[in-house]
């Protein structure tokens, strides 16, 4: 195999185009850029929605931006360009934005539904690899995704062109995101499902609640706190005087109770075996701050009590419960 063509020169070639993009950005293309995210982000108080269109390939990057939009707070469609002409115009609505790909800016397809944009006032970005193609001419905003050449062999099949409106499909719908004020619980709603819905899950879904929390009062034999631990299997016991937090028996609680005092620990109250410090957490926490807290203070569980009131116990959260979410 030719040097020119193994494996890592094609993919040195993609990066060398993702580079020049970069250059780009900080250069000649930032002003464009900095205008296309207003407008996104503008279009998106408006309450509008983004229509990302390609042909080919470009169509396939352009689905992918379209969800990447989504997926953090720009709600946005993709149109098959040669569907459009045959009744989908309709999806596009006054207020949309439209963003359309095009590496060589003449596709077919896409100008054909230019006079239909230019009518309906919708404002339209580009990604292009020519600035002087009919495309590129007719837009609010050209944003220039030329390589040097592309990876195929050929240099016909769009590789590194492809790469390059990924790529700059993703630093828009970002940097949009940033502007928004996006945050974590903002994307946790957008991704109820899946590795990433479980990673952003809050405490409060995955805690143990209710008749599930081993409870026991400061007054309770030793015996019937080994037994309420057993019994809800969490390794652990609040402990409570009146109905208020006042502290928590672990498993390692008591194996230092039997070492230091052996059968006469069993004669105590959970009173005076227990740790006067538990760690606790909000209800409305991410779990991931849960699973950092127990990483941090080498513990396997966390109470969880009312932020207006932390001697309320609302639940209990376990280490065991975070690696059933994939946080690990």
């Amino acid at each position: 195999m030719s040097t020119l063509h193994t494996p890592a020169h094609l993919v040195r070639i993609e990066a060398e185009a993702l580079l020049a993009l970069a250059v780009r950005l900080e250069g000649p293309m930032a002003a464009a850029f900095e205008q296309a995210v207003q407008r996104v982000f503008d279009c998106g108080q408006a309450r509008g929605r983004v229509v990302v269109t390609g042909m080919g390939k470009s169509g396939i990057i352009a689905q992918k931006i379209a969800a990447t939009l989504s997926s953090t707070g720009s709600p946005a469609l993709f149109l098959h360009p040669a569907e459009a002409v045959h009744g989908d115009l309709g999806m596009i609505t006054e207020g949309d934005l439209v963003i359309a790909l095009s590496a060589s800016g003449e596709t077919e397809e896409i100008l054909r539904l230019l006079a239909t944009i230019e009518r309906r006032g919708n404002a339209l970005i580009s990604f292009v690899c020519d600035l002087k193609s009919t495309l590129a001419t007719a837009s609010d905003i050209a944003l220039d995704c030329s390589v040097p050449h592309e990876a195929c062999g050929l240099g016909l099949a769009p590789t590194a062109s492809t790469t390059a409106m990924l790529a700059l499909g993703d630093a828009l719908a970002i940097a949009v995101s940033l502007r928004r004020g996006f945050r974590v619980e903002d994307f946790a709603a957008l991704h109820p499902g899946g590795k990433l819905g479980k990673q952003l899950a809050t405490v409060r879904q995955l805690m143990h609640s209710g008749e599930a929390i081993p409870r026991v009062n400061t007054s309770t034999p030793m015996k019937d706190v080994i037994y309420e631990m057993s019994r809800k299997k969490l390794g652990m016991t609040v402990v409570e005087d009146d109905n208020r937090l006042a502290g928590i028996i672990s498993d390692g609680d008591l194996r230092r109770l039997l070492e230091a005092d052996g059968p006469d620990g069993l004669r105590k109250t959970a009173g005076e075996v227990m740790n006067r410090s538990p760690k606790t957490i909000g209800a409305a926490e991410m779990a991931v701050r849960a699973l950092h807290t127990m990483e941090e203070k080498k513990i396997t569980s966390l109470i969880v009590v009312d932020p207006s009131n932390e001697s309320r116990v609302e639940g209990v959260i376990h280490l065991h419960d975070l690696w059933g979410t994939e946080l690990i």
